[in-house]
């Protein structure tokens, strides 16, 4: 498997993942008396997410089809192996890839273990902005 998206631009984009799956959570509304977390805050604009946003629709059709096709192998959807099923699997969601992109809670972990799956990592690509 050859990806056309550039490693780089799928490191960028985990890593405004995850600045946007940091949600702060306001321990004294929304924590029980077991301390477990019952909903977490959610301010509205989120700068992370635009930039996602403005990721995602900088990418071609095939790219977008090829991060989501990432995260269908990540998250243990689809073998490495069964790339293709992947891919099709993926054209499917892509007509709306970054609300899709958005509504996965652990899309930076699922596009990490995708890459992982293929021996790929954003280790040593240095910082990533």
């Amino acid at each position: 498997m050859e990806l056309t998206i550039a490693l780089e631009t799928v490191c960028r984009l985990i890593l405004r993942l995850r600045e946007a799956e940091a949600l702060v959570v306001d321990a004294d509304d929304d924590a029980d008396a077991d301390g477990d977390i019952d909903a977490i805050d959610d301010e509205g604009d989120n700068p992370a997410e635009e930039e996602i946003r403005a990721i995602v629709d900088d990418m071609g059709d095939d790219e977008q089809a090829e991060v989501i096709a990432l995260a269908l192998v990540g998250r243990g959807t689809y073998e490495a192996t069964e790339w293709a099923d992947a891919l099709d699997a993926a054209v499917d969601e892509a007509d709306d890839a970054a609300e899709w992109m958005l509504a996965q809670p652990t899309l930076s972990i699922d596009l990490e273990a995708g890459l992982a799956a293929f021996d790929l990592s954003c280790d040593g690509l240095g910082t990533v902005v």
